[in-house]
């Protein structure tokens, strides 16, 4: 079956045709693909991350899978707020359960066609082989040197003996890892390979325990959905930021609604589990006035996955670490680099994001599908908290373009503030953004700063999109990023 891919680096599409040439469909090439990522992009995913993903089933009702690790049932809530306002950055106690092995899980069964072990297979084979440091990776590398090298794991897998990035990433004990997943992928959360990963993270300072591991379970529920014309729009719940996106989609005064809507998540996000959830305040159905939040950059952050087959299945599939290389700690029996999501929590106890024991972060990832008529598209992308208003500067045209790669290379906008390195809030602009000067007018209208980069750059977002449409399969893939999409 043909099937159109598109991922952030070519050891991620090469996966996913070795699986397809053995009969794979959309949800095989996806998973395939992802866990190559955990391999060749250990700066923005790992086995020690989280995933969210939305998958459309050929002829069937969307579904997302959200597998989102929560905080630990011991972690010490009173003394992370005597240390400070804020959540950690970085280090053991941003660390939450890893969700990625129980996503892959999930969405393998919601209609793979080969085993787990079969679409680890090009995974293990990279990890052992070895895979290049692309040109993303080495600019990460350079970007948190200093964590790198503070950290023993990170140092032996991403330095060479002067202290200088390697240019090939050798991982024999995640090669390990990843064959235990495809014998028994349970053995991660209640086996003796979640016993080794605990022992790891308890040397390491993190209070996750074994019983925090059991209790992790994959969420598959239904999606929030927006309807703009004949085309429906599909995004995972809270505590992911889809209704932001939704809430935004097809503005047509998509600036001033973005802010808006970034504020009212800001204010708004957190886990159903820890209490009733404003789903109405963040897709904007009602109007307040949200105060600015005071956040810290997750550089790096993400991969976004896309694949539709010919049948018609779409995958949108999104794995993160969080801020590049999350929390800076490799656990070296494991190899997994540690996601920082923890890093989200808010410390307010009257916030609806707050930390609390077995409660589950806010979180940036937005995974997307839209159908319209005979047409589906999986679109999806990194950038933080702005992957909203990243993908609806697209969306309005991602159904209908002839050219999906000049569509996801057109000059975009973001706005933030500590979260793009601002001191305040800001408009920051790619050059030569289609209606800059509307959008500055608004900006300052918005009392934003304002900002043009000398260059595409990668706070703008890495977008990646497969389609079906009229029976034709096509995909692109962000020119920002390092990678490719294909028809295969």
């Amino acid at each position: 079956m043909a099937v159109a891919v598109a991922a952030p680096h070519p050891a991620a599409v090469e996966a996913a045709e070795a699986v397809i040439a053995r009969g794979g469909n959309a949800l095989d090439a996806a998973l395939a693909a992802a866990t190559a990522l955990t391999v060749a992009y250990p700066h923005q995913c790992s086995v020690g991350g989280d995933l969210v993903a939305v998958v459309r089933p050929s002829g069937g009702e969307p579904q997302a899978v959200l597998s989102i690790g929560a905080a630990a049932a011991a972690v010490d809530v009173d003394a992370l707020r005597a240390a400070g306002p804020r959540m950690p950055f970085g280090g053991p106690q941003t660390v939450t359960v890893p969700g990625v092995v129980a996503g892959w899980a999930a969405l393998h069964g919601l209609g793979a066609s080969l085993p787990l072990a079969e679409l680890l297979a090009p995974a293990r084979a990279l990890a052992t082989g070895g895979v290049a440091v692309s040109p993303g990776l080495h600019r990460a590398i350079l970007n948190r040197i200093d964590a790198v090298r503070a950290d023993p794991g990170l140092s032996a897998l991403l330095l060479d003996g002067s202290g200088e990035p390697v240019s090939t990433l050798h991982q024999p004990a995640l090669a390990e890892t990843l064959a235990a997943i495809g014998r028994n992928w349970r053995s991660f959360y209640r086996g003796h390979l979640a016993h080794r990963l605990v022992e790891g993270l308890n040397r390491l300072g993190s209070p996750l325990s074994a019983g925090d591991f059991t209790a992790h379970r994959a969420e598959i529920t239904t999606p929030l959905v927006a309807v703009d014309g004949d085309t429906f729009w599909y995004a995972a719940p809270p505590p992911v930021q889809g209704a932001t996106f939704l809430a935004i989609e097809g503005s047509s005064d998509l600036l001033a609604d973005a802010r808006q809507a970034q504020l009212a998540r800001d204010a708004l996000l957190g886990d159903p589990r820890n209490g009733p959830i404003d789903v109405d305040g963040l897709l904007l159905r009602t109007q307040s006035p949200f105060p600015p939040a005071d956040l810290v950059k997750p550089a790096g952050d993400t991969v976004a996955v896309t694949a539709v087959d010919a049948s018609g299945t779409a995958v949108t599939l999104i794995q993160s670490v969080f801020q590049s290389f999350g929390s800076a700690l490799l656990e070296p029996d494991t190899g997994l680099v540690l996601h920082n999501r923890g890093s989200s929590f808010s410390l307010d106890p009257d916030h609806p994001g707050r930390i609390a024991p077995g409660v589950r972060p806010p979180h940036t990832l937005c995974p997307t599908v839209a159908v319209s008529g005979d047409a589906v598209v999986a679109l999806g992308c990194q950038g933080g908290r702005s992957q909203p208003w990243i993908l609806a500067q697209v969306a309005g045209d991602v159904l209908t373009s002839d050219d999906l790669p000049g569509l996801l290379a057109r000059p975009r906008w973001i706005i933030g503030a500590r979260e793009i390195d601002r001191e305040v809030p800001t408009l920051l602009m790619e050059p030569e953004t289609p209606g800059a000067e509307e959008l500055t007018s608004t900006a300052t209208g918005l009392n934003l700063a304002v900002e043009t980069t000398p260059s595409p750059h990668d706070d703008a977002g890495h977008i990646q999109v497969s389609r079906l449409r009229s029976g034709a399969l096509s995909a692109a893939s962000d020119p920002r990023a390092d990678g490719v999409a294909a028809v295969i």
